[in-house]
């Protein structure tokens, strides 16, 4: 069995369960529970305000309202969901991030790497759009010119974007990705759909099968459904009319499955990682057995768990999964294939905001992430955190 599937068969309906002993060897797997980080303590807080491991340093490389170091661009505010595409030239990369503003306000930007990190320049991939959220990349890990940035706007009948980081193109609306207050989205290249996540607290969880893959303008829009409010065997249902014209998509189908506020979103060997901020629950769906599991509840671990306001996801090489916290004490956590939870970083002096935008480089080597609102709301700051990740 593949080690990332590290989910229970299911949970019993009043979320008290005893983790120990027998059950816990005989059980196909069990959510994940807080333990020694692999990366060790960490250290006081580096000028920058972060928390860090030994080993590792940061810096910050964009904050709203100024321009980016080196460049004529302005970085937007209330910076959210985010990736990195690799760049055929320099050998590095691009970081794009989105800006959570009403329209016309709303869009995303985007720096540019040299393989050194230097910042070779910034600009705007998506502009005139409501509340950018969070998104996805069409392609993860390798050179690829046709690699996309899909951009979830959270507002009821939102839309899907589909951006060029490298901003040469100009971003499209795919309308046929369902209106609904879009959040995550992830893309499994193997069975050519989409997987979509809603902000709504009776939210559902989509996928979206195109017509012609990866050609995103037409396709069908589905939704998960189940027998259960929590684990086990599901199905997907087509949704009637993605358009939303007169019932919300949530709606419009039988025996779906709610979710509390569905955030991030990411897939990787056969799983997609989902999650839900309102019950603060990390999900996993595998394709190949359409089983729906939980990786990660605060409300099934013991006491003292570092994770609460599950939000932003991301996996690194070693497939350790990094999950950014809204609220709570402003930690990174991440979630190890061995099933430990444990704090990765921590950011000092930005109480009443969120981080966002977790993403490492191609090479794994540099971590990415947004403090949303800054230090007392003044505005957003971008972080690069560099060092020695697991591999």
């Amino acid at each position: 069995m593949d080690r990332r599937w590290l989910l229970r068969t299911g949970v019993v309906a009043t979320g008290a369960v005893a983790f120990g002993g027998s059950l816990w060897r005989s059980a196909m797997a069990a959510p994940a529970m807080p333990g020694p980080s692999p990366y060790g303590p960490l250290r006081a807080a580096d000028g920058n305000g972060l928390r860090l491991p030994e080993g590792f340093r940061s810096r910050i490389v964009a904050r709203s309202g100024v321009k980016v170091p080196g460049t004529s661009y302005t970085w937007h505010y209330n910076p959210d969901g985010g990736a990195t595409f690799a760049t055929y030239t320099e050998n590095g990369w691009i970081y794009v991030s989105n800006a959570e503003i009403e329209a016309p306000r709303g869009g995303a930007s985007a720096i540019r790497f040299a393989g050194d990190g230097r910042i070779l320049g910034a600009y705007s991939i998506l502009t005139g759009t409501d509340r950018n959220c969070a998104g996805g990349p069409t392609v993860v890990g390798r050179r690829d010119t046709s690699a996309r940035w899909l951009s979830g706007e959270e507002v009821s009948r939102g839309q899907i974007w589909e951006c060029d980081p490298r901003g040469q193109r100009a971003a499209v609306a795919r309308p046929a990705m369902g209106k609904f207050t879009h959040e995550a989205a992830a893309v499994d290249p193997v069975r050519q759909v989409v997987y979509l996540t809603e902000d709504r607290t009776d939210g559902c969880f989509y996928r979206f099968r195109p017509t012609t893959f990866p050609d995103l303008s037409t396709g069908v829009l589905e939704v998960l459904c189940s027998s259960s409010t929590t684990t086990g065997p599901v199905t997907w249902k087509r949704v009637p009319d993605p358009s939303a014209s007169g019932t919300s998509t949530r709606y419009q189908v039988a025996g779906v499955q709610r979710f509390n506020g569905g955030e991030g979103c990411w897939y990787e060997d056969d799983v997609c990682y989902f999650t839900t901020k309102g019950d603060n629950r990390v999900w996993a769906y595998r394709a190949a057995t359409s089983e729906l599991g939980l990786l990660y509840d605060d409300d099934l671990t013991v006491s003292g768990t570092p994770l609460r306001g599950v939000d932003n996801i991301t996996m690194s090489h070693s497939k350790d999964l990094y999950v950014a916290e809204d609220g709570d004490n402003m930690e990174i956590c991440v979630i190890t294939p061995a099933g430990v939870v444990a704090t990765f970083l921590q950011l000092e002096g930005h109480a009443g905001s969120e981080l966002t935008g977790v993403a490492f480089n191609p090479a794994g080597d540099r971590l990415y992430f947004s403090s949303q609102r800054g230090v007392n709301g003044a505005g957003g700051v971008t972080f690069e955190v560099y060092g020695p990740f697991r591999r």
